[in-house]
């Protein structure tokens, strides 16, 4: 099989790192051998990386015409939407139509990106004396961004349109898992004009993680993964005083009051947690539920869970596809596991298929459990699969003291019918982000951040913009 290149410093090279294969999880086979950056490719890269940003092609280049090229990579991906779709599909299981309205979502962020880099604005400051007061924002310099394997279609255009709107340049490592939509990102970078060296995708394991993190050339780290490794990150990184974005895990509650649109409750509990296989930070993994409508919504929610087809992701039918990866699959079976030793009660799922036609991809079915307190290990670790626990609460006190009893702090939703209450509970609960009587709904203009260890620093929105620059204050007298 052909080893695929990465891009650095506007070239396409094998580089001289061992070269690694990536999986399609839904049957097991080799989708393509990709090359792997070493240390000596990286260190070239980021000097690449320092002189074009420096050079006038890019340092010179007005917020408009840079909005141009944004603009332009908006519309590549689009162009190539069906193309793309079928590529992340195949290596990271992901169905059809989520890989498609990902991609949807990523050209319009480049699009977004374009219009604030063309609208940012510095400020004046009031003066006080003899001078007027500037206030310029100014790119970081050269930034790496480390993704992960889980949506790399929207993730990796999150980095990317907020990096180079801000007039940065940037190197990003995608996950050693799912390589492949960042190098399709390379090449309609190329093609949508960004000058050789703004852009460079390298391509390789943690080691190469490690290696931009601590690499004394990358003025900035963007990170999205685990908080263990975020962890890790912040610690070299506050070594070298290098600024970081960190979006981590969570361990999301979603809230179901009594008074609630029950069955309009249940669909979206139910896709607050199982749509790309609960693979999302924000899965609505810890279920509360009002005890008075324990009985009747646990039904419902079992039925829905039943209901949903496990399939080759390709399919129109397929409401689940594989896990990311067997080694995967394997984390999340053992979560399940110890949770049932623990004493929970399984009230739908937790087995491996037994269908022979999924028997050769990472396939896991939609996992309900019950029975275990809230401090629970099941309830307060971060599975990143199809699996959720349903907990009871009886008074709102109660509610919130639970849900905000965890480490981590990155979304929530809330069901009630009442305005009041709604306030009331989405005002108590630690996170970074709270839906009412809806879960899941994104956008690129609303910032998005982590509470407590789910993150530092903002993601979307203006504010994802102006993590990438910093402030020059001019004093000119007069």
């Amino acid at each position: 099989m052909i080893t695929r290149p990465f891009l650095a410093d506007g070239t396409w090279t094998h580089g001289t790192g061992t070269p690694f294969s990536t999986t399609n999880p839904a049957d097991g086979t080799i989708v393509e051998t990709v090359a792997a950056a070493s240390s000596e490719d990286l260190d070239a890269a980021v000097v690449a990386a320092r002189k074009a940003f420096s050079d006038p092609s890019w340092a010179d280049l007005r917020p408009h015409a840079r909005a141009r090229l944004l603009y332009r990579m908006g519309e590549l991906i689009d162009r190539d939407r069906p193309r793309l779709a079928q590529v992340q599909l195949r290596d990271n299981g992901k169905t059809l139509n989520e890989c498609s309205t990902m991609l949807e979502s990523a050209a319009n962020t480049f699009r977004y990106y374009a219009a604030a880099c063309e609208t940012h604005q510095g400020a004046v400051p009031p003066a006080r004396g003899a001078y007027m007061n500037l206030a310029v924002d100014v790119p970081v310099g050269v930034v790496g961004a480390i993704t992960p394997w889980n949506s790399p279609a929207t993730l990796e255009a999150q980095k990317l349109a907020p990096i180079l709107a801000a007039g940065n340049a940037v190197l990003l490592k995608p996950s050693e898992v799912t390589p492949l939509i960042a190098l399709e990102y390379a090449a309609l970078s190329q093609e949508a004009g960004f000058p050789p060296g703004i852009v460079s995708v390298l391509t390789g394991g943690i080691e190469l993680g490690r290696q931009m993190v601590s690499h004394p050339g990358i003025d900035m780290i963007s990170f999205t993964g685990g908080t263990r490794a975020g962890k890790l990150i912040a610690s070299e990184a506050g070594l070298q005083l290098k600024p970081v974005v960190l979006e981590l895990g969570g361990k999301s509650p979603h809230i179901v009051c009594a008074d609630a649109d029950l069955e309009a409750a249940a669909r979206a509990v139910a896709i607050g947690i199982f749509a790309g296989t609960g693979q999302s930070c924000v899965a609505g993994s810890r279920i509360f539920v009002e005890h008075s409508i324990l009985a009747e919504f646990t039904a419902s929610l079992v039925d829905i869970a039943k209901s949903l087809e496990l399939g080759a992701p390709e399919e129109s039918t397929t409401d689940l596809g594989p896990l990311v990866s067997f080694g995967h699959r394997e984390v999340v079976h053992g979560h399940v596991l110890r949770a049932v030793a623990d004493g929970a009660t399984l009230l739908t799922g937790g087995d491996l298929p037994a269908d022979p036609k999924l028997s050769a991809g990472a396939y896991y079915p939609p996992t309900l459990l019950t029975g275990l307190p809230n401090s629970s290990d099941i309830c307060q670790q971060e599975v990143f699969g199809p699996v959720a626990v349903v907990l009871p609460f009886d008074d709102d006190a109660n509610l919130i003291a639970q849900a905000n009893h965890s480490d981590f702090g990155l979304a929530s939703g809330v069901w009630t019918k009442s305005l009041e209450r709604a306030w009331r509970i989405a005002d108590g609960l630690q996170a970074g982000t709270c839906w009412i009587n809806s879960y899941k709904n994104l956008s690129i203009s609303a910032p998005f951040q982590g509470h407590k260890q789910s993150g530092l620093g903002r993601e979307k929105g203006l504010d994802g913009l102006r993590q990438y620059v910093q402030t020059k204050t001019v004093f000119w007298p007069v």
